[in-house]
């Protein structure tokens, strides 16, 4: 089928989390190199990445602590300096094509105020906390179908995780790319699920391209 939407999640997919978790390893105290490689073992073996925090300080609320660092003047934050490269140009050719283009991912609302501060060249802006479900529960991405307008079938899902964005994604019937970059696309990779993306890529400077060679094979052989 037609590809006619491309939803992509937002942490290593569209935006560079670097600063972000290095921020978090200053508020708790933590040289950044240890930070990231307790955060490596923890996905490494499977666990969620919200554990690291416990590792160093137990008891860790992640909702608590975001607010406590806004009341402090240190709030999570991203801006259009953390986009990676190919990000603002990827969005703008898919929806020079014609495609309807959206971003959706495991987000707070004020990452949401901040996505849509950033002006991006997309139709949809969705959130886990706009939207009251996060990934991998099924209704997100029955949600993003709902929103691409489209069925599942034509909608491609772009992201970063095999568990959070590959798999769930699959299973509500989206093609899915997978964006090998990041923590999660370095250490996790189980067997026979990364085979059954349309698209493997390095970059999302190849997803434009490998987006219009797939609809004009299936329009050709439509034609037959």
């Amino acid at each position: 089928m037609r590809i006619e939407a491309v939803f992509f999640d937002v942490g290593e997919t569209l935006v560079d989390e670097t600063h972000e978790y290095g921020t978090w390893a200053d508020w708790l105290g933590v040289p950044r190199h240890t930070f990231s490689a307790v955060f490596g073992a923890v996905l490494a073996r499977g666990g969620d990445y919200r554990e690291v925090f416990q590792h160093f300080r137990p008891g860790f609320d992640l909702t608590e602590e975001r607010e406590r660092r806004a009341r402090a003047g240190q709030p999570e934050t991203f801006g259009e300096e953390n986009l990676y490269p190919d990000a603002r140009p990827c969005l703008a050719e898919l929806k020079a094509m014609g495609l309807r283009v959206g971003v959706a991912g495991n987000q707070t609302a004020r990452a949401e105020r901040i996505l849509r501060s950033l002006d991006l060249p997309v139709d949809v802006i969705g959130t886990s906390d706009g939207w009251g479900v996060e990934k991998p529960d099924r209704r997100f991405f029955e949600r993003v179908v709902a929103e691409a307008g489209c069925p599942p079938q034509a909608v491609l899902y772009v992201g970063d995780r095999i568990d959070n964005d590959i798999r769930p994604a699959l299973e509500v019937g989206l093609r899915t790319a997978l964006v090998r970059r990041g923590p999660w696309a370095h250490i996790l990779d189980p067997a026979g699920v990364a085979e059954r993306c349309l698209f493997r890529i390095d970059s999302l400077s190849e997803l434009p391209g490998l987006v219009r060679k797939h609809n004009s094979e299936y329009e050709a052989g439509a034609r037959r």
